[in-house]
């Protein structure tokens, strides 16, 4: 192992950003919530039942792209909508239009409470940096090069795969492997060569299905049995905890 934690071989570090490099999960989630509670009292009436912040969460959306998050977790309800078009007005009964009414509310939560970095990510990627490792940002979200910009971290980056480039290259996302696949080969490596930091159970679910050469889980909500249970080689509640870098 290195001074990083990481198995010798490693050369790259793939990132997922929210819940990893930044503190926007709980962001995320709390638009969700808001999403499916206001369309599910709309088609149910008030005896629905609400959106969980954390079961819902963690099992259907999060670390999933927009559309897939919406597919998957109406699906768990026995519902399905039309797919619509991306430019559906926010809050049309359509999977876009339900999608982006939650990205409406996600960027007003973020303009209203900001959004701040993990230090001990921060501090971790600079050094990984320091000894010549690359680095590539990995995300489902198609806000992630101005969350960066916001945290002032889009230097931190070599790649950048976010929702934008997967719809661009028509990537499909996680569980599946391939935005990561893509950021270790613009990397320059197979993916053994790479280890995966993640902080969702889809996230670790792309990280096995790629054989990467580690998958880091991050626990931020205790759930180490979960991140474990799907793929992760070692869970840590933040980055300062590998190795002795820091």
């Amino acid at each position: 192992m290195t001074k990083f934690g990481l198995p010798d071989g490693i050369q790259v570090c793939l990132f997922d950003l929210d819940g990893v490099i930044t503190k926007t999960a709980v962001v995320h989630a709390a638009a969700w919530k808001r999403t499916f509670d206001d369309f599910l009292r709309r088609r149910e009436g008030p005896a629905y039942r609400p959106f969980d912040e954390i079961t819902d969460y963690d099992e259907y959306v999060d670390g999933r792209p927009r559309a897939d998050g919406v597919r998957t977790f109406l699906a768990s309800r026995d519902i399905r909508l039309p797919e619509g078009a991306p430019g559906d007005p926010p809050g049309r009964e359509t999977v876009h239009g339900v999608g982006n009414r939650k990205n409406e509310l996600l960027l007003e939560l973020i303009r209203t409470r900001g959004v701040e970095a993990y230090d001990g990510t921060v501090r971790y990627i600079e050094a990984v940096r320091a000894a010549g490792l690359g680095t590539a940002v990995v995300s489902s979200s198609a806000n992630c090069r101005e969350i960066l910009r916001s945290i002032g971290a889009e230097h931190l980056f070599d790649v950048r795969v976010d929702g934008l480039v997967a719809a661009e290259r028509h990537l499909p996302g996680k569980p599946r492997p391939d935005t990561f696949l893509a950021a270790a080969h613009e990397l320059g490596v197979r993916a053994r060569a790479a280890a995966v930091f993640e902080d969702a159970l889809a996230g670790m679910d792309a990280g096995r299905s790629g054989h990467f050469g580690y998958v880091v889980g991050v626990d931020r909500v205790g759930q180490a049995d979960a991140l474990r249970a799907h793929g992760a080689d070692i869970v840590v509640r933040d980055l300062a905890e590998l190795g002795e870098w820091a």
